[in-house]
């Protein structure tokens, strides 16, 4: 998984032109896609998968308001491959770029939340994903949204760097939703599993948000120059 402003991110590699030289694409500022190639902001192979995962979304939120679960995981399945396939295709084909970095984490966060939102407020046929719990991981990712862009308009740049323990909250969390479809289409109803993985996510939550919250403390403490 990518890690950014919302929760997923990786390290990029550029090309080695005398423009790229000169740009710190670590640091995210409106100057930079001024004067970014065309190269960094063309669609690729990877990147178009990366479309593709976003495109998927609505299908699957389809598929679980209409009842048809395993049409449901059999979209999320190959919603979640997309993830690896375009990420392992921009490093084999050396297409790592500046806007697939952007979409990826979108793509992810749109789909995760998408669907906890639907398995939150619609009928389902065994156990419904509690309010808070959706409210809890949506309210991580806007105070993310919000510590990022506090310091970027006081620091004037973001340091972007992966953290694994994000990483595995957003694999566990395509998980569970995978685990909750297979268990509507199989009508299986193992409560104990359920509540002790939804205590789980939310603990990883709790973790992922506080660690956030460390980066961005230290990152304030840094002085602007640097």
């Amino acid at each position: 998984m990518v890690e950014s402003i919302l929760g997923t991110q990786s390290t990029l590699v550029y090309s080695t032109s005398e423009l790229m030289k000169k740009i710190n694409l670590r640091k995210l500022n409106l100057r930079i896609f001024k004067r970014l190639p065309a190269r960094e902001k063309r669609i690729t192979i990877p990147t178009m998968f990366t479309i593709g995962r976003i495109a998927l979304t609505p299908f699957i939120v389809g598929s679980m308001v209409g009842g048809f679960w395993g049409f449901a995981i059999f979209l999320f399945v190959l919603s979640a491959l997309t993830d690896i396939i375009d990420g392992t295709l921009a490093r084999i084909r050396g297409e790592k770029t500046f806007l697939g970095a952007c979409l990826d984490p979108i793509a992810d966060k749109f789909l995760i939340l998408s669907c906890f939102f639907t398995l939150a407020f619609v009928d389902t046929p065994l156990f419904d994903i509690p309010q808070w719990f959706v409210l809890l991981v949506l309210g991580k990712e806007i105070i993310q949204l919000t510590g990022a862009s506090i310091l970027y308009y006081v620091k004037g740049h973001l340091d972007v760097r992966p953290t694994m323990l994000g990483k595995m909250t957003t694999v566990v969390q395509m998980g569970f939703i995978v685990w909750l479809f297979a268990c509507y289409f199989f009508q299986w109803l193992p409560l104990k599993t359920y509540y002790t993985m939804l205590g789980v996510l939310v603990l990883l939550v709790f973790a992922s948000l506080a660690q956030y919250m460390q980066i961005g403390v230290r990152a304030f403490r840094v002085p602007r120059d640097e």
